[in-house]
């Protein structure tokens, strides 16, 4: 590996020049049209970042890019993505960057370029698509597929699921309407499946198994409750194995499985969260949609990649966010961030971003295994607007914590079709109530009556354009991606292996096996078996 510097982020000097500043600006009294228009970043897929309404000073701003540099980030991500051993708890490389384009030098593995591994896996992807759509490959009672169920949990479904609804109304109204509907299954909760599976024709579906090492116990049990439910639908010449292909390893004991119709590949070094570029998104989102608009997806996600490589913070969007997220969360003390989409597509999109951050960035130890003394990640939430305005944000506007809020909009509707009412249409609304939340949450109100008094000082970001578009929304998944991933070298933790995901499923191993020795644990067994 280079010569880098993996420090804590209290062993630097511009932290502890940070720390020294004391509180942070006045947003009010610095709020203004020339702030605002000065301080955007372009974020790539016709998207830019603006961060005015952040309580920064211009030393502030200074000490953050003095961070990055001594923190050597621009650095860190070259090696990320040219094959270095990041995932430093799993001794693995991380390279959900390579599925979308080549940023440096070639990334070999066991003799094997994996750029034209993950390209090889997407061209057979678009080539199943092809022959699914124009009937070709159909079911076994020889019926075309309309419908695509994936099956999977976490990374296997948050991401994939948030980008085909936040897609759908573009490709029903511009892109000449879906392929085939998708749908997914996800809880080992019963409650799940069968509510899928009543809403679908099992002649006219096809099945995506999702699972890298081919044990996930929750979506082993999914697959087989499909099959059970296939079976009892007694249809004659309803064959499960014509109606299921799996993502998965080579290495997993799904791949030359008779079970499925075919199987592509994705490998360790793409982590479930980070997976929605590869074959785990691609499949489902090149099904329902086509090869098209899953390579504009990508091409933004590239995109991003590329303003990514910028050393400075003022260039590059998502390493400025992540600084400003450090600062905020180190500096000020703050513990938990809001995500807040004024669009509708998005409406599932900050469940992904939880995930994504909070199981990368929720660690307390370093890269190394040994504990930090300072806050990690914080936690995550959100909703649409303005379905949020009308539930959490009373505690935002006048609650007794501050929570930084990152709202995201766009000046044209995803469908187009739009209807003036009262003066204005449904999108200008939309638009005037986000600019109001955010100037409400910066400037506040004052009144002498204190339930209608606003603090203000409520810091928020935007990541804006014209329209939801695949690359677009491909840019925005990269954006995120890459903040928590600056964010993690910021804070020297390793944000790409999962542990605290791990000791649940043992016990919940041992509780189905029948090996439960501890009294607390036969205590709620007890308790939910009745």
């Amino acid at each position: 590996m280079d010569s880098v510097r993996f420090n804590n982020l209290d062993k630097t000097d511009s932290f502890r020049k940070l720390l020294s500043l004391g509180e942070a600006v006045d947003i009010p009294s610095t709020l203004t049209p020339e702030r605002i228009r000065s301080c955007a970043i372009p974020i790539g897929g016709g998207l830019s970042y603006n961060y005015a309404a952040k309580g920064l000073s211009e030393k502030v701003i200074t000490l953050l890019s003095d961070l990055a540099e001594e923190q050597e980030l621009a650095k860190k991500y070259r090696l990320l993505y040219e094959g270095e051993i990041m995932n430093t708890g799993e001794k693995r490389m991380v390279l959900h960057h390579l599925t979308r384009g080549q940023l440096g030098a070639e990334v070999q593995f066991e003799g094997k370029n994996l750029r034209t591994f993950y390209l090889l896996q997407q061209q057979r992807i678009d080539s199943f698509a092809k022959q699914v759509h124009n009937g070709m490959i159909k079911g076994s009672t020889g019926k075309k597929f309309d419908t695509v169920v994936q099956i999977g949990i976490g990374g296997s479904d948050l991401g994939p699921r948030a980008l085909y609804l936040a897609l759908q109304g573009y490709v029903e109204t511009l892109s000449g309407g879906q392929h085939m509907k998708a749908l997914f299954i996800s809880n080992v909760d019963p409650d799940d499946p069968n509510m899928v599976l009543s809403t679908i024709d099992f002649e006219t579906t096809l099945f995506i198994l999702v699972s890298k090492s081919g044990t996930t116990q929750e979506t082993l049990t999914n697959m087989k409750f499909v099959i059970e439910k296939m079976g009892a639908a007694s249809i004659p010449g309803l064959d499960p194995k014509k109606h299921m292909i799996a993502v998965t390893s080579q290495t997993s004991p799904l791949t030359g499985s008779d079970d499925y119709m075919e199987a592509f590949f994705i490998d360790d070094f793409i982590g479930g969260r980070y997976s929605s570029t590869s074959a785990v998104g691609g499949t489902v989102l090149s099904l329902a949609f086509g090869e098209d608009v899953f390579a504009d997806l990508l091409a933004g996600a590239a995109e991003a990649d590329r303003l990514s490589l910028s050393e400075h913070p003022g260039n590059n969007a998502g390493m400025m966010d992540a600084l400003i997220g450090v600062y905020e969360r180190n500096i000020l003390g703050l513990p938990l961030t809001a995500v807040l989409p004024y669009s509708q597509g998005l409406h599932r999109f900050p469940a992904h971003l939880q995930q994504l951050d909070m199981e990368s960035n929720g660690k307390s130890v370093n890269r190394f295994g040994e504990p930090v003394s300072y806050s990690t990640g914080p936690v995550v939430f959100g909703e649409p607007g303005t379905n949020g305005q009308h539930s959490f944000y009373q505690l935002l506007h006048q609650g007794t914590d501050v929570i930084p809020l990152q709202f995201v909009g766009f000046r044209e509707s995803q469908t187009g079709f739009d209807l003036p009412i009262d003066g204005s249409t449904s999108q200008e609304k939309l638009n005037a109530n986000l600019a109001a939340q955010i100037s409400a949450f910066a400037m506040g109100k004052e009144d002498e009556n204190r339930n209608k008094y606003f603090p203000g000082n409520r810091p928020s970001s935007i990541i804006y354009g014209s329209r939801l578009t695949p690359a677009a929304l491909g840019a925005l998944l990269s954006h995120f991606e890459n903040k928590v991933m600056f964010q993690g070298f910021l804070w020297n933790i390793n944000s790409f292996d999962q542990e605290g995901v791990q000791l649940g499923k043992i016990l919940t191993k041992k509780v189905l096996d029948g090996d439960v020795a501890d009294p607390v644990l036969q205590g709620y067994i007890r308790l939910l078996s009745g």
